[in-house]
């Protein structure tokens, strides 16, 4: 049985389960994610793959692993496998906190309950492309199209000792280009820094802080300016104001009108001044 929760949760935890009542839940979804969802404890697939990536580390070679990776993301910051190595070594706390933000919403309860997967195995990307105009689903598709990603680009949890703290970070990861789309942020740098700025103030991973300091500093002049004056404004605020992104179920919402989705979560669509 889920915890109940209260105060300013509340409303969207109703609205919540009424969407997951009232349409289908596993719309687009291939059968492999519906057999996760319908698994509980060490039966969901999760269980496997945390056990077949997991790495054993002590705390003085996690140390090592964190201060080299950290070098090796600043120096080269085209390197996703020592990016993944320096948030897993250095996030422990913070996945914590995340965790706990998690079990105080209802959606977020039920993600930790069914640890599903975002990639091409689970959702019918496909289906996706079938729904209509400015719905989730639709506008997630579009993103991965125009810039030419694919969800199957995310590794797997290898140093985070913890089940249950490793499914946040694989979470963490798998919905990074959700929250692009739902930002309606760009790949380019402008919009990594924004999209890691957002993500940094409410996860408090150290590699999304670190991102969103250091990363203006390849920002060209032009790039520089319109940053302090409309990115930055923005990705401070919305962060401070929207709902902990990690709470949402996307793949129960792939229907739902991005306005809808906007509003629920308070995210004030992106305006350049």
């Amino acid at each position: 049985m889920l915890k109940l929760i209260n105060g300013r949760n509340w409303y969207a935890a109703c609205v919540f389960r009424r969407r997951i009542v009232t349409s289908s839940e596993k719309l687009c979804l291939k059968a492999e994610a519906s057999s996760e969802e319908d698994s509980t404890g060490a039966d969901n697939p999760y269980f496997a793959d945390f056990q077949k990536f997991h790495i054993e580390a002590s705390p003085a070679q996690k140390l090592i692993l964190s201060l080299g990776s950290a070098i090796t993301t600043l120096l080269n910051p085209g390197r996703p496998d020592a990016l993944g190595v320096f948030g897993e070594t250095s996030g422990h706390s913070a996945l914590q906190k995340m965790h706990e933000k998690m079990m105080m919403s209802s959606e977020g309860q039920l993600i930790l309950t069914d640890k599903p997967r975002i990639n091409s195995s689970t959702v019918d990307l496909n289906c996706l492309k079938k729904l209509p105009p400015n719905t989730l689903g639709r506008t997630y598709i579009k993103f991965l199209e125009e810039n030419n990603v694919t969800p199957d680009s995310r590794t797997p949890v290898q140093f985070v000792d913890d089940i249950e703290l490793a499914f946040v970070m694989q979470r963490y990861r798998e919905i990074h280009d959700l929250v692009h789309t739902v930002l309606g942020m760009p790949t380019n740098m402008l919009g990594e820094v924004a999209v890691k700025w957002v993500e940094g103030i409410q996860t408090g991973l150290p590699m999304c802080v670190s991102g969103a300091i250091f990363g203006p500093l390849r920002l060209k002049p032009k790039q520089r300016q319109r940053y302090v004056n409309s990115y930055l404004p923005w990705a401070l605020s919305t962060a401070a104001n929207a709902e902990f992104i990690l709470n949402i179920y996307f793949e129960k919402r792939w229907e739902q009108p991005m306005g809808e989705l906007l509003k629920e979560l308070k995210i004030e669509p992106f305006v350049e001044s």
